[in-house]
């Protein structure tokens, strides 16, 4: 399925009246995507959308909003992730995203969170359809930009397909119109959140045939997905891909996307190219005081499968978390990688 047959594939409530295109794009990741991973990732494709972490309502209508409102004007699109379950609270954070910039707002019903068990949170909201409905409907009514929701396929033993599309049903009824769906079901009792990305087993049919069923629904596919290969193959079902893991694994990856999935021009970008690019945001950032180790973690994997990405690694971890640490760690960096490049195309020559 082409650019112009997934467009046409869609119902009303298409990506050209909400105004995004949901193709490719990043997974809210606690930990990982945070503002500087956003604007990082921003540099290399143009077209993907990007999403924060979670962000739970309680931080927002009780916090300190701009800890976690506050993003680069390059992040465009940019969705806010929200966790709660207080249909109030969940409207009142969606406002204050909206007023923010955010282009969508999603209601997380995915995170299996060990918390959940004492307050509805994340994929304990599976059981409770008719709520999060009432969530939905709050959030809606509040905001202008699209809501949509970030869901699994099922929770614990209720892993049925006609659970699953139940739920969505719901959903689809209180005015719904966008699902992104991790393909896999919670296991709320006994497995940790980590082993919760792992253990269960991936149901891809269980999309693919969603979809099939509610052609007027926006269906993205998230969950163990490495390549942009497997990403045409789950366009041709579905309306968009969502990557978790390997966009923060082997960020260069998304260097190809807009060229590989939107038909855009391949800009031709190096890993070097890139390296120049974030430089002066990053020396802003050190300007404001933000310690140069919370933003070169996100480059990591930069050179994943390159000659000296290994000490690149290492003195990027090792160096960039010593006091006064700044921009001339990065550079290091660069020349380690460099030499250690030189040295194996030599031995290579040999």
């Amino acid at each position: 399925m082409d650019n112009n047959e997934r467009v046409s594939a869609k119902g009303d409530y298409s990506d050209t009246l909400l105004g995004l295109d949901w193709t490719f794009s990043v997974a809210p990741m606690m930990g990982w995507t945070d503002r500087h991973e956003r604007t990082f990732l921003r540099v290399l494709s143009r077209q993907a959308v990007l999403y924060t972490e979670m962000i739970s309502e309680g931080a927002l209508v009780h916090g300190r909003r701009d800890r976690f409102l506050t993003f680069h004007a390059s992040q465009h699109p940019v969705a806010l992730q929200l966790g709660g379950s207080d249909p109030a609270m969940m409207a009142q954070a969606a406002r204050y995203g909206e007023e923010a910039g955010f282009d969508e707002i999603n209601i997380n019903v995915g995170c299996p969170s060990e918390r959940g068990h004492h307050r509805l949170f994340g994929a304990h909201l599976m059981q409770h359809p008719e709520l999060v409905a009432d969530i939905y409907t709050a959030m809606a009514e509040a905001v202008s930009v699209p809501v949509t929701v970030k869901t699994r396929v099922g929770v614990d033993r209720d892993d049925s397909y006609e659970l699953f599309a139940a739920f969505v049903e719901r959903q689809a009824r209180a005015g719904c119109r966008v699902f992104h769906v991790h393909a896999r079901k919670a296991w709320l009792d006994g497995l940790s959140p980590k082993d919760n990305r792992e253990v269960p087993p991936l149901r891809y049919e269980y999309v693919y045939r969603l979809k099939k069923e509610r052609p007027d629904l926006t269906i993205t596919i998230n969950g163990g997905i490495t390549t942009l290969e497997e990403c045409r193959e789950h366009l041709r079902h579905v309306d968009g891909v969502m990557l978790g893991r390997e966009a923060y694994h082997n960020p260069f990856l998304l260097s190809q996307v807009d060229s590989e999935l939107y038909g855009a021009p391949d800009r031709g970008m190096t890993r070097e190219q890139f390296l120049d690019e974030i430089e002066p945001y990053i020396l802003e950032e050190l300007e404001r005081g933000t310690p140069l180790h919370a933003m070169v973690k996100h480059i990591l994997g930069l050179y994943t499968g390159q000659p000296g990405a290994r000490k690149f690694r290492q003195v990027l971890s090792e160096e960039s978390v010593l006091p006064g640490a700044g921009i001339e760690v990065l550079h290091k960096a660069r020349r380690v990688l460099r030499d250690t490049a030189l040295q194996v195309l030599e031995f290579q020559s040999r």
